[in-house]
């Protein structure tokens, strides 16, 4: 029931995909133009380098005399691009500061696209909840402003947070692929394909796990919550944990088969769609999670009001109700019962 609402609830703001795309084409714009400043100012000295340069014209010459088949090249070649590696190490070491000063901007970079992709994903569960709540059409402008500063402070903890968990799975993942194979038969392709498998898994399961504990954080926030009283209702939520894990799981495993099959089969082009929905989808299952787990009701459509857990979907005739009449449905189940009466 819950996943069936939230992809109804996913195509009822399907708009929202394209806004989230033009804002995220935007913000790569902008990041990959610093990142390349920041590159060109620190390693410019290595880039320009007779050292790299050398590397790169043995590599050239490596290959002509390999399809060439000049065989005194290639003995001689070992001995070359070894003092070639060897200038270049040294070249690198006598950088190192501006090596360092390179990791840190690109690292800072990734961190600020996160923050400002992350305001447009707030933004997009705002308009969201307001249609949830009240079938309202929220514009994506307004969204934006007025949920600025909660979106902000809820960025400044969610993205270290997660920079920090998304490093250790793969980490995690890393270690699974590298030195798994070593405690398995040695069935050679089969190993490895079995090693990469199981990495998958592992992080595909971290990340619904993330979500898992994150559900609520954001759906509290625009109910009301500060950030902080958001993020701990969400790590202390008391509804079934696993309905949601396994959820989020299922979840997870769709948006990767939907990306990469649509993505294989329009040579990419596809995903500048379904990247943006897979995200949708995401706030859309953390937005029926937490409507769920605390007994309120919601809008699936226009037709369509989903009550609290275990109840039936209402049917609405809104040829006969006005949507004030829907909202008041909606926010006082007590009208109901009275008509009723």
């Amino acid at each position: 029931m819950r996943f069936r609402n939230a992809i109804h609830i996913t195509m009822d703001n399907y708009s929202s995909a394209f806004k989230m795309l033009l804002y995220r084409l935007v913000v790569g714009v902008l990041i990959f133009s610093l990142v390349y400043v920041i590159l060109q100012l620190s390693l410019s000295v290595i880039v320009t380098s007779a050292e790299l340069q050398t590397l790169k014209d043995l590599v050239g010459e490596f290959f002509r005399a390999l399809f060439g088949g000049d065989s005194a090249r290639l003995e001689s070649f070992q001995a070359d691009f070894t003092a070639a590696v060897t200038d270049f190490v040294a070249l690198l070491a006598d950088n190192g500061g501006a090596i360092a000063g390179a990791v840190v901007g690109v690292c800072i970079m990734y961190l600020l696209s996160r923050f400002l992709t992350g305001l447009c994903n707030f933004t997009a569960a705002s308009i969201m909840n307001d249609r949830m709540s009240a079938f309202a059409r929220t514009s994506f402008s307004a969204a934006y402003f007025k949920n600025l500063g909660s979106a902000a402070m809820y960025e400044v903890i969610y993205v270290p947070l997660s920079f920090v968990f998304d490093a250790l799975s793969l980490l995690a993942c890393w270690f699974i692929f590298f030195y798994l194979p070593s405690f398995l038969p040695t069935w050679g392709f089969l190993t490895i394909l079995l090693a990469l498998s199981m990495t998958v898994a592992l992080f595909i399961c971290l990340q619904a796990l993330k979500m898992t504990f994150i559900s609520a954080w954001i759906p509290s926030i625009l109910a009301g919550s500060t950030v902080g009283q958001g993020m701990r209702a969400s790590f202390a939520n008391k509804a079934p944990f696993w309905r949601r894990f396994v959820s989020f799981l299922t979840a997870n495993y769709l948006i990767v088969v939907v990306n990469v099959l649509f993505g294989l089969a329009t040579l990419g082009s596809a995903l500048l769609i379904t990247i943006p929905l897979s995200f949708l989808f995401l706030l859309a299952m953390q937005c029926v999670h937490y409507y769920e787990d605390n007994g309120k009701k919601y809008f699936i459509s226009v037709h369509n009001i989903a009550g609290s857990e275990g109840a039936p979907v209402q049917e609405i005739d809104t040829a006969e109700d006005s949507l004030e009449e829907l909202n008041k449905k909606l926010n006082d189940p007590s009208a109901e019962e009275n008509e009723e009466k």
